[in-house]
């Protein structure tokens, strides 16, 4: 009997049965559909050698007007810059003491040290740095305490502990000899505060780290009941940064990478500068200075408390002034439909802000409106504030019931894993989604936490190819993602070894110097005429493209699986895996059933080969397969 050709459709389809999805691809795993055909993803490497504290939600990369590259990092507990391979820390300042407020208790044989500063204002795990202390008598010196460090519990509103160390960040245990106190010169620095790595719904009891809060109340919108993520945007050459629910922070790139960003209130010159909000923009051509979602103004001065719902916009090319005067064009509008906006995105000559359940477009119009905010869509509201991106075909968003695309207008796009990702997804923590671009490829990645890893981070992930209209899945645990452009190739956050690290992507086809594993591509059920005859396959023509990134001497393979099953409700069973290299010629196999299931992967276990260093690309794989008979 002549060979049969095994095509199968590009992309996966999770919304049809494994019989229905015959001809089709039905999963799958670091695998992407390109020129119609299945390929393993690119793979990824550590940018430089630092790390950095806490786990990275944004990521922003933009060039000074002297040619410096910069990274911002936000992440759960700080905001850096990187440059140069260097994480600069220069998260906000919230409060500074008078020498003497604080005070230090050591107890003998213990490590932890508690403190005591009167209406510190701290929350756990917030950073404290201490300057100009003395030595407590032992082994609890001046060194050990002259340092930054995390606050391990907050006990009361005047005291809190921490976890003595030394300047390599081993621990330290006092002994007898640490008794005495200086009372006079101690100063402590403190970060704002930090957010939650966790999201929470509401603001009443129980929500929340310990001490954040009285029992049984409810709290305003602020940082530390929310969880942190970041915003961030040039105006000029300076950064502004904004945590969710926090204040509004200006980082001066002459100032350089060593001093921390500023509060926008308190800078010289400001005039009713919003004081917290829970995002920033800077429009384009207009070069206004927009917080969404910001504290409105009672008199004169801002109220600190946020109005989820109110959109904030500064003069012309100032973002220091945002009083509405008949000589500047600042101003605000509040938005009516939806409870709280959930995040906003540059556009085409547009702004584009979502609710949580609308869409609406701020437009530039010049005076004396200076912006048209026009509401563009109800009922397809953001399911997170980063799950949005600005693509070439149009802006694609995630809402809780599926994926969109706005042209000018909002269409749902067709989705064909749609309820296998909708179902799964974690909306206890859809905060934590996000949506990026590798354009490269013409791709857009959406990031999400599953139900099913029950792990409430982000676990996995879906491509769409916008170019030529496929969907994948897959595992990958990326807390961040930046298309390149400013930087060569994509970035992600992440971890690895229990660091936090920027990945870039794309690079070789490796796992950060290791192997790629569990990669695979399966497909449905296979089966010839109508199933009614069994199928009796005893040879595998493989057509596989190996491609080498150069980094290994070892040779490229991968298997093919084959699995059988009589009828759509029985379980599979395994019947052959044949290994394929580049020189592989046919494999010859024995497998007889009504329908067939072909497995392409990884070979995870072969340590000669080890996966290091290729990528392999599906072509139109042959078959010898003939009926043979009606009879089990």
């Amino acid at each position: 009997m002549p060979l049969s050709k095994i095509e199968f459709q590009a992309g996966i389809n999770k919304e049809a049965t494994d019989y229905s999805a015959q001809g089709g691809w039905v999963d799958g795993n670091l695998v992407r559909f390109r020129k119609a055909r299945v390929e393993k993803v690119g793979g990824w490497q550590q940018l430089g050698q630092n790390y950095f504290l806490g786990l990275s939600r944004a990521l922003h990369s933009w060039i000074s007007l002297g040619g410096t590259r910069f990274l911002g990092v936000g992440t759960t507990w700080k905001y850096y810059i990187e440059e140069g391979d260097a994480y600069n820390d220069i998260t906000p300042i919230r409060l500074v003491t008078s020498a003497g407020d604080v005070t230090f208790s050591a107890s003998n044989g213990s490590s932890t040290i508690t403190i005591t500063d009167t209406a510190h204002g701290a929350v756990t795990n917030d950073f404290v740095t201490f300057s100009g202390a003395a030595s407590l008598g032992g082994l609890i010196t001046a060194g050990v305490l002259n340092q930054e460090y995390q606050i391990l519990l907050v006990t009361d509103a005047n005291t809190y502990t921490i976890t003595a160390k030394d300047t390599s960040g081993n621990t330290v245990t006092a002994n007898a000899s640490d008794s005495g106190y200086d009372l006079s010169s101690t100063v402590g620095t403190y970060q704002i505060n930090v957010g939650l790595d966790t999201y929470v719904t509401s603001t009443g009891w129980g929500i929340g780290t310990w001490g954040n809060g009285a029992y049984g109340s409810a709290n305003a919108i602020s940082s530390v009941n929310q969880l942190r993520l970041w915003t961030h945007d040039n105006f000029g050459e300076n950064l502004i940064i904004n945590p969710r629910g926090a204040g509004i922070y200006r980082w001066v790139e002459n100032n350089g990478v060593t001093v921390e960003a500023k509060e926008l209130a308190t800078v010289s010159g400001a005039n009713q500068v919003p004081t917290v909000g829970l995002q920033v923009i800077t429009s384009e051509t207009d070069r206004h200075l927009v917080v969404l979602g910001c504290d409105p103004v009672s008199g004169s001065t801002r109220t600190g408390v946020i109005d989820p719902m109110l959109v904030a916009f500064s003069d012309s090319e100032n973002d220091l002034e945002f009083e509405p005067l008949p000589t500047n064009s600042a101003g605000d509008v509040r938005l009516s439909s939806g409870s709280f906006i959930v995040g906003g995105l540059k556009s085409r000559q547009e702004i584009l802000i979502w609710t949580d359940t609308s869409l609406y477009s701020m437009n530039f119009i010049g005076p004396p409106l200076t912006f048209a905010v026009n509401l563009v869509n109800e009922g397809a509201g953001l399911i997170g504030p980063k799950a949005a991106v600005n693509a070439p075909s149009g802006v694609f968003f995630a809402s809780k019931t599926g994926f969109y695309i706005y042209t000018g207008a909002v269409k749902k796009l067709p989705c064909s894993v749609q309820e296998y990702v909708f179902e799964d997804l974690d909306l206890g923590q859809a905060f934590k989604c996000h949506m990026g671009l590798n354009s490269e490829f013409g791709e857009m990645w959406f990031f999400y936490p599953s139900k099913e890893d029950g792990t409430g981070e982000i676990s996995r992930y879906v491509i769409y190819n916008y170019e030529e209209n496929t969907w994948s899945i897959g595992s990958l645990v990326r807390y961040s993602w930046l298309d390149a452009g400013i930087e060569d190739l994509p970035l992600s956050g992440a971890q690895s070894s229990g660091q936090s690290l920027v990945f870039e992507h794309e690079t070789g086809y490796n796992d950060n110097n290791g192997p790629m594993t569990n990669v695979f591509v399966e497909s449905g059920d296979t089966a010839i005429g109508d199933g009614e005859n069994f199928s009796f396959v005893k040879q595998i023509i493989p057509d596989v493209a190996f491609f080498s990134d150069g980094s290994s001497s070892n040779t490229p393979a991968m298997n093919i699986v084959l699995k059988r099953r009589d009828y759509p409700g029985q379980d599979l069973t395994t019947d052959s895996t044949t290994q394929v290299t580049g020189t592989s010629t046919y494999n010859n196999v024995r497998s007889r059933a009504r329908q067939l299931v072909f497995r392409f992967e990884s070979d995870d276990d072969d340590t000669a080969n080890n996966q290091l260093g290729y990528k392999w690309r599906l072509g139109s794989t042959r078959i010898d397969i003939q009926p043979s008979g009606r009879r089990s």
